[in-house]
């Protein structure tokens, strides 16, 4: 275990814990001196996945500091920490925080401002890469081999997008401006707003049988989850590619794993997992017909600077109502 701790005056009343600075960042992307002679500030670098470990860690605390999704506050946690008094999230909303019960402990729950960009420049990042073989290609020149691959085409080939939202329908949007004919699918899409970002609404298994690249982008719910499984690249083209930013668990990862393995598509790049940090066993880290990232859509210097900010100010905002209280 990492950690680092931002000492105040003798007087503070309030205990900080900032969860998961994988990077080490969080005290140097915000002024935390604001909050100097009420609250000490202890930021802890490691991840813990036991609920039981992460309850250990966090008894001192008044309040928590989470990163997105990394550790989720379940009920079980919130109930077991009695010192808890607010938990500061990072991003508009966060599903790992079990709000009712944060409610019925009088723990409040607040959150910070957001956008999309950086998950979407990444998703292009995961394209292209994929495509055009990059990182295989500078592994070779980097122990002195050369050329490998041919890479695939974009322009002219089809976009597939699974849900046009914030990140979606700029996807689709970047994909027009590639040359790229795009259609999409989601349970509620209408043609309308697929003729907003330029994409021609078709169903499901059009979507997949005729995409070269399908890109994932709906929210993880009950309708969701296993939305894309064997069934879907079963008849996707062989040359065909899988991106997924969005959440693990919308795709069979299993069914991923198979259809990798037996090279039925071309490849599949991700930024995202059931299990989160990936185990180090995981054959994602292994398979040579795919490209992943650990979860880095979001973690841009740009979006951590407003995160670590706004939780710096939302921390404030709640000492000044205890003071005046």
């Amino acid at each position: 275990m990492t950690k680092q701790i931002l000492e105040s005056s003798k007087q503070e009343r309030f205990r900080i814990a900032v969860l998961d600075d994988y990077q080490h960042v969080a005290l140097s992307l915000a002024d935390w001196s604001v909050l100097d002679g009420r609250a000490t500030v202890t930021v802890f670098n490691d991840h813990l996945a036991d609920s039981d470990a992460v309850v250990e860690r966090l008894q001192p605390f008044d309040i928590v500091c989470v990163m997105r999704e990394r550790t989720p506050m379940t009920r079980t946690i919130i109930e077991r920490l009695p010192k808890l008094r607010m938990i500061a999230s990072t991003a508009t909303r966060n599903a790992s925080i079990d709000l009712k019960a944060a409610e019925e402990r009088g723990v409040e729950v607040v959150h910070t401002g957001y956008t999309s960009a950086p998950t979407i420049e990444l998703t292009w990042a995961l394209i292209l890469g994929s495509a055009r073989n990059l990182v295989a290609e500078n592994a070779s020149l980097r122990s002195g081999g050369w050329q490998r691959f041919i890479g695939d085409d974009l322009a002219g080939r089809t976009l597939g997008v699974l849900g046009l939202g914030n990140v979606g329908g700029p996807v689709a949007q970047i994909g027009k401006a590639f040359g790229m004919n795009v259609i999409a699918w989601s349970q509620n899409l209408t043609v309308e707003r697929a003729a907003e970002v330029s994409a021609k609404l078709v169903s499901k298994e059009e979507l997949f049988r005729r995409a070269d690249v399908v890109s994932v982008h709906v929210v993880l719910s009950d309708r969701t989850r296993g939305l894309v499984g064997a069934p879907e690249l079963a008849i996707m083209k062989p040359t065909a590619r899988l991106v997924n930013t969005s959440r693990g668990p919308i795709v069979v990862e299993a069914d991923l794993i198979a259809a990798l393995k037996a090279q039925r598509i071309a490849g599949a790049a991700i930024d995202v997992f059931d299990q989160e940090p990936l185990p180090l066993d995981h054959p994602f880290r292994t398979l040579a017909n795919l490209l992943a990232t650990p979860h880095i859509g979001y973690v841009s210097r740009g979006l951590y600077t407003r995160f670590y900010q706004d939780t710096v100010e939302n921390i404030r905002h709640w000492l000044d109502g205890q003071a005046t209280g």
